[in-house]
């Protein structure tokens, strides 16, 4: 890792180093349209040795995720904005090099919210101490048992009320949520799973390795007509990634009583005039239909039953996991960049170090 010849020990307990050198990813400007690399500035800082109560964190690897593209511009929304000149954060999972607190002893592995760069000094609090599991690599807490696989937990069982039998549609399905999505409807017995991607491998690894009925290219024609192909007598169930035409083509295929879980609009997230809404709401009046947007950090009381039910899939082999893997914190950006351009497959992670312990 960069940096690591200079970098003092890093050790527990009482003694102390002199200061913790680390590199970190700051917002540059705030993008208007497509963000650029010049919109990031990766910088070197020195940071206090840990006082009592906190940790030194050497990060082992970091998510770059969709709702980031949210947080670069000014504006209220559910997340806090970055400010120009401010550290990103994001979703990692490091190694505790150095303690000053009994409840996060050295050595451990733990979740934080510090992604976005190689090392951190944090408030033990705000760290969550995970499990060594043998057979589950780290990177998963970010993935399938992190953030994304609670999403689409909470948003197929509990926002759209999937019942076995529900006809589904994914959009956005080779992602990180979008590709669990569909496994878990057809692991709790949906009739048929439909999915949309952005290329043909996807569609092919959509079919051939995560089960799904059918999917198709949104590139290769009006979306409402795919649907229509893949899914002739209608969906009951639509988990909404993407928002634009992947909606409303989904409002015209939703059966009486569909519902639909509204996660994200990856479509609009560059956009900067705010795209045209879905032409059809008058069907949700016919068919009596339910859209409803969620927030994952709304259910977290779904955790124990998601986790228990995921970890036995994993180990049983029945939920297949990809991960789009780039290298060195150098990497980050270009994977947020390339994440938001659909280059990824699975979830998309970046690792920044080989795990000391």
């Amino acid at each position: 890792m960069h940096g690591a010849g200079r970098r003092p020990p890093l050790t527990g307990g009482q003694d102390r180093c002199v200061s913790v050198p680390t590199r970190e990813w700051q917002l540059a400007a705030r993008p208007h349209g497509e963000p650029t690399p010049q919109d990031f500035r990766l910088v070197e800082r020195e940071h206090a040795d840990p006082a009592e109560g906190e940790v030194v964190v050497r990060m082992l690897v970091m998510s770059v995720d969709p709702y980031m593209r949210g947080r670069m511009r000014a504006g209220k929304s559910y997340a806090a904005p970055w400010g120009v000149g401010e550290t990103m954060k994001g979703g990692a999972v490091g190694r505790v090099v150095a303690s000053r607190s009994p409840e996060v002893p050295e050595g451990a592995l733990v979740l934080t919210d510090a992604g976005w760069r190689d090392v951190a000094v944090l408030d033990a609090a705000h760290v969550r101490v995970l499990p060594d599991l043998p057979d589950i690599p780290p990177s998963y807490h970010l993935g399938v048992l992190g953030m994304p696989g609670l999403t689409a937990w909470a948003g197929l069982f509990r926002v759209a009320a999937f019942q076995p039998g529900d006809a589904v549609f994914v959009s956005g399905a080779a992602g990180a949520v979008g590709s669990l999505v569909g496994q878990f409807a057809r692991l709790r017995g949906a009739s048929r799973v439909v999915g949309s991607a952005g290329s043909p491998e996807k569609v092919r690894w959509l079919i051939e390795e995560l089960g799904f009925d059918a999917a198709f290219d949104y590139h290769d024609g009006p979306v409402a007509d795919l649907l229509a192909a893949a899914a002739p007598e209608g969906i009951d169930v639509y988990f909404d990634n993407v928002g634009g035409e992947h909606l409303e083509a989904a409002i015209g295929a939703l059966r009486l009583h569909g519902r639909a879980a509204v996660c994200g609009s990856i479509s609009a997230y560059n956009a900067v005039t705010p795209p045209p809404g879905p032409r059809n709401l008058s069907l949700l009046v016919a068919n009596r239909l339910t859209l409803r947007g969620f927030l994952v950090g709304d259910h977290t009381d779904l955790w124990p039953e998601f986790a228990e039910a995921v970890t036995g899939w994993l180990r049983s082999g029945e939920l297949v996991v990809r991960e789009t893997v780039r290298d060195g914190l150098e990497g980050a950006v270009p994977a947020f960049l390339d994440l938001l351009r659909g280059g990824n497959t699975g979830k998309m992670l970046v690792r920044l170090a080989g795990d000391p312990a």
